[in-house]
């Protein structure tokens, strides 16, 4: 493994620690601030909304930077801002310093993927945007529960402490590790703009925000699901979750290793019908523990391992455009997250069981493959009418 991966890896560890740890943080910090949960809970909208924006305006903002230093920029504005959570002397600034938190996320993630790719030996650019995402499903695997038994037996803003550590040795393995690569000079305003011209990226944009969605709508509501369907103990919860962590872990390398091995489109339609399986069987065998068990995993396997096929779809989507383009593809992903969220707290506001979210996942996952098969179709009749004009 190259060591710039590594480096790249350890942002990706940084972003998950600060985006995922707040949902278990928020009765500490309400409890702290003296709000409710529900309010303290805005704190996750401040970060999202901070991903939407910060993505494509830093990219296009950064076109005139060189990769490396772009995200020594990044790093260190992960560092700073996530340090300013530490210091906080109230919610509301609190509240600004988790908005600015989420900005670089998306452009580091953008400008890191394009990164990754071309330092990757040819036929592995989807594995070595794997490695970076690594650092994403490590931070599920391992950062948010160190994070969250800190912030629960501690303090919670000791666990802002241990993110801007990660972030110094994000900036400082960046500094030693990553080469100096030439910025595109094909790269102005007008073509990073133009990309959102095509309808293919709008495409793509959808399947990520409405297919990826269904894993939110899984995810959001799973620790009531486990405790009330699956009639584990809440004190269980956290374990368990280390296994959909896991999960993540090893999804994410597999989904690299197909996209590489197969086309990124079908690879990502192939991937999206397993996951409406999978969340099929969840709604209909959560009530058994084992399987219960068995499903956590899986799940959070097949649903990361859609990330590295989806993102070098974009890539090679986007000419010229690469690195707006694969910003804005996570904001699509915090779009998904939102609506995930937010459609699969319907039925439960209706009255249904906590396994229901599970099928609004499943719609969602159907969703995302009719919108692939519709890329997959026009990029076909834009190959045959080619050969025809050749002809």
């Amino acid at each position: 493994m190259k060591k710039s991966l590594i480096a790249l890896s350890l942002g990706g560890l940084t972003i998950g620690i600060t985006e995922f740890v707040m949902m278990g943080l928020l009765p500490d910090i309400a409890s702290d601030m003296k709000v409710t949960i529900p309010v303290a809970g805005y704190l996750i909208s401040a970060y999202a909304l901070g991903v939407v924006i910060g993505a494509p305006l830093l990219v296009i903002l950064g076109r005139n930077f060189a990769p490396k230093k772009m995200l020594l920029i990044l790093a260190l504005m992960l560092t700073v801002f996530n340090a300013l959570s530490i210091i906080a002397p109230n919610y509301n600034f609190l509240f600004v310093s988790r908005f600015f938190s989420g900005l670089p996320h998306g452009a580091f993630f953008g400008v890191g993927a394009v990164v990754a790719s071309r330092l990757a030996d040819k036929g592995k650019e989807a594995q070595a945007i794997a490695i970076m995402f690594s650092g994403l499903t490590l931070a599920n695997l391992i950062g948010v529960p160190i994070g969250t038994y800190i912030g629960h037996h501690f303090i919670w803003r000791y666990t802002f402490i241990l993110i801007a550590i990660v972030g110094l040795l994000t900036f400082l393995f960046i500094y030693l590790w990553m080469p100096n690569l030439e910025r595109n000079q094909n790269v102005n305003m007008r073509t990073q703009l133009k990309f959102f011209q095509q309808i293919d990226a709008w495409l793509i944009i959808g399947i990520t925000a409405i297919g990826f969605g269904g894993l939110f709508a899984w995810i959001s509501y799973i620790a009531p699901l486990l405790i009330n369907v699956s009639k584990f103990s809440p004190e269980d919860v956290s374990y368990i979750l280390i296994l959909a962590g896991f999960g993540m872990v090893v999804g994410n390398f597999l989904g690299g290793k197909l996209a590489d091995k197969f086309s990124p489109a079908p690879t990502t339609l192939a991937l999206l019908f397993v996951m409406s399986i999978d969340l099929i069987l969840v709604y209909f065998f959560s009530y058994n523990q084992y399987a219960s068990l068995f499903f956590t995993f899986l799940t959070g396997a097949i649903s990361f391992s859609v990330i590295a096929p989806i993102q070098m779809l974009m890539i090679r989507t986007a000419k010229d455009a690469e690195m707006i383009a694969s910003a804005s593809l996570q904001g699509s992903f915090n779009i998904g997250n939102a609506l995930g969220a937010f459609l699969g707290g319907l039925p439960l506001i209706a009255g249904y069981s906590y396994a229901s979210p599970n099928l609004i996942g499943v719609g969602m996952s159907i969703i995302g493959m009719v919108i692939t098969i519709v890329l997959i179709q026009r990029r076909s009749s834009a190959v045959e009418l080619q050969e025809a004009e050749a002809v």
